[in-house]
Parts: C-alpha cells; sequence; structure tokens
C-alpha cells in the first residue's frame, strides 16, 4: 500500500447527513483522521432538515478506501450511499472513441465520403499505392501493439486485461502528439504469430507501437518487424525507457560538469528495457558501464549466459568486475535502476551512501 494517499486510489462517496452547522466538517475531519485526502466537496442536494453531499478524497488503496467508508458509518445520522472509484469511472465505456473528421449531413455528403465517389479514390491508390499517406488516415495513425504478457509491472494478464493501458497510450498519442493510435491487443503469444498478425495489418498504419510484451519474446519481434516493414516499429518498453534515460543522464551529468564517456555506470537490470538503455548510453559514448542482473554482475565468463545477454558481456564491464550489484557500485558515478523490484537492503543502503555529486537515471 503506498504511503500517503493518491489520486490514482480516490473515491467519491455520496453521503446524506443531518443538516447543521458542522456536519460537513465533522465528516471532513474524520476522513483526514483516518488518513484520507479531501479533494472536493459537493452539495448535490438539500433541504431543511438533511443534505446530499458527495466527498471526493485520495487513499492509499482499496483497504484504507474500506476504512475511511467505514468511519463514515459510525457517525450517528449519516447515511452512507453509493462508494465510486473515480479510476474504475475514468474507464467506464473505454477511453477511445471514432470521430468522422468530415460531416455526413446529406445525400450529396455519403456520395462523397463513400459510394460511389469513394471507389476514384480506392482506384487512385491502387495505381499509386503512395498516395494512400495522403488519401487515407494512414500518415498519422500507429497501432499499439501487445499481447499482455508483461502488463505494466503486473506480469501476465493477457489481451483483455491489457486493453486499458493500450487505450491510455493511445490517449498520450492523441494527447500529446495529435497522432491517431488504436490499441491492438492480440490473443496470442506465439513470436510467428504476432509477426504475421503485424506484417498483415501494417498497411494501415504510419508505425508499429509495441508495447508490454515480455522479454526476450519482444527483442526478436521488434527485429524482425523492422526487418519487414517499411514503417517505424517503436518498443515503448525498449526505446521509450531508453530515451528517458538518456535525457535525465544528459541532464544530470550537465549539473555535476561530467562527460558520459569519463564516468562509471552500473545498471540494474538486464531485461527489454536494460537491454535497450544499454545500447543507447554506449552509442551515446558511455566506455565503462557494469550492468547486473538478479544473478549478478554480467561478464564475459560468466557460466550460462542467454543468447540476449551474450552481448552485453561482450560490450560492458571492461574493469572485469565480479559479484553482485553491492560490489558493482564501489566507486559508481552513475547509477541507473530497471530491474525487478526487491534490491536487496543491503543494496539499498549502499546506494544511501554514494558521494552527493552522483548522477541518478532512474
Amino acid at each position: 500500500m503506498p504511503a500517503v494517499p493518491s489520486v490514482s486510489s480516490s473515491i467519491t462517496i455520496r453521503l446524506d447527513v443531518p443538516a447543521r452547522p458542522t456536519g460537513v466538517s465533522e465528516l471532513t475531519h474524520a476522513i483526514e483522521a483516518a488518513g484520507g485526502l479531501v479533494t472536493a466537496l459537493d452539495v448535490t442536494a438539500s433541504g431543511m432538515d438533511r443534505l446530499q453531499v458527495d466527498v471526493t478524497c485520495a487513499t492509499r488503496g482499496g483497504d484504507h478506501a474500506e476504512a475511511i467508508v467505514h468511519a463514515l458509518r459510525q457517525f450517528p445520522g449519516v447515511e452512507v450511499g453509493k462508494v465510486s472509484d473515480r479510476v474504475f469511472l475514468m474507464h467506464l465505456g473505454g477511453k477511445l472513441r471514432i470521430d468522422s473528421k468530415v460531416p455526413i449531413r446529406n445525400r450529396d455528403d455519403l456520395s462523397l465520403v463513400y459510394t460511389p465517389g469513394v471507389a476514384r479514390v480506392c482506384q487512385a491508390i491502387a495505381a499509386n499505392p503512395a498516395d494512400a499517406r495522403r488519401l487515407t488516415i494512414k500518415r498519422n495513425t500507429v497501432a499499439v501493439v501487445s499481447d499482455g504478457s508483461a502488463v505494466l509491472g503486473l506480469g501476465n494478464l493477457g489481451p483483455l486485461a491489457a486493453m486499458p493501458v493500450m487505450e491510455g497510450k493511445a490517449a498520450l498519442f492523441k494527447r500529446f502528439a495529435d497522432i491517431d493510435a488504436f490499441p491492438l491487443c492480440l490473443d496470442t503469444q506465439d513470436t510467428d504469430l504476432i509477426v504475421e498478425v503485424v506484417k498483415a495489418v501494417a498497411p494501415a498504419f504510419a508505425g508499429i507501437n509495441l508495447e508490454d510484451i515480455s522479454a526476450p519474446r519482444c527483442f526478436e519481434i521488434e527485429a524482425r518487424l523492422r526487418e519487414a516493414l517499411d514503417i517505424p516499429v517503436f518498443h515503448d518498453d525498449q526505446h521509450g525507457t531508453a530515451i528517458v534515460t538518456l535525457a535525465a543522464l544528459t541532464n544530470a551529468l550537465k549539473v555535476v560538469g561530467k562527460d558520459i564517456s569519463q564516468v562509471r555506470l552500473v545498471m540494474s537490470g538486464a531485461g527489454a528495457a536494460g537491454t535497450a538503455v544499454l545500447r543507447l548510453l554506449i552509442e551515446a559514448g558511455a566506455r565503462d558501464v557494469v550492468v547486473s542482473d538478479v544473478d549478478g554482475i554480467i561478464h564475459r565468463d560468466r557460466p550460462g549466459l542467454e543468447p540476449g545477454l551474450e552481448w552485453t558481456a561482450q560490450h560492458t564491464n571492461p574493469r572485469g568486475v565480479r559479484g553482485s550489484l553491492r560490489e558493482a557500485l564501489a566507486g559508481a558515478d552513475v547509477f541507473v535502476g530497471v530491474s525487478a523490484p526487491g534490491i536487496p537492503i543491503e543494496t539499498v543502503n549502499v546506494l544511501s551512501t554514494l558521494p552527493p555529486r552522483t548522477s541518478f537515471a532512474r
């Protein structure tokens, strides 16, 4: 449970309370005394004797929300009505819709937008396929593709449970870049089939955004699609993480007056995100990088290296450091954390004692 109340766990409680001068303030005080944070208060109905009040508050999670509601039920004369989870309200009916960019008001409009007029546009594209970028939505449309095998930090939830995340990503595309993106959650985790499906739908899109596909399959899927398609293929968990990490590190190094080629970097995590971050940092000029995963520091002589880790072993750890993440951190300038949760407490203690001019990218 989070240590502090968060809007991501906020609720709205409908209360029917006695109409007395301190009635509402007593309830908000009770919420805050229970650890909640009142963010909105709306009187939705009023009478001589009773008030109907909707109280919105941030909580620390499901159990905490139930405790707050229980505390309100203890007030004499207070009736607790519907309790709504604001996150679920936001997702009701999904977060996306498709709107027509052109009016369809009458018979003439219908003839232009659809048949018979549309046939001429189809023939033009058939004669010159490049015109599809000019005459269809292709030029500004991205497919957000997932198989639901690595949804956020929740694991293999499947395609249906991945939909809210992919809808959210599509909404971000629209809000921040005015790009029309659409979620494609595939009911298969077969690498070959995913590649074939994406290749089959690619003509409708200007780019492919792979999302929440577990490693190591994500590496192969991305590589094969980049080879097969003539449109950009972007894997958010790899390339997105790498881009923001390099941006953060670039700014941090400017603050402390260091050059990326001269600092010692330590990375915790060698999965999809970690490998992409590593490749981009090396491309940007990093020379001394030590990577640690669940089995310790990666080096050339470590037995049982998976194919994905072979490249890492060959291109990192020039000083031949061995051992655990704790040993890797000795003398480090930069720590990049892209691992799963649960780093040993002794490592956390080491992080807290690093010198104040250390740069961090997390």
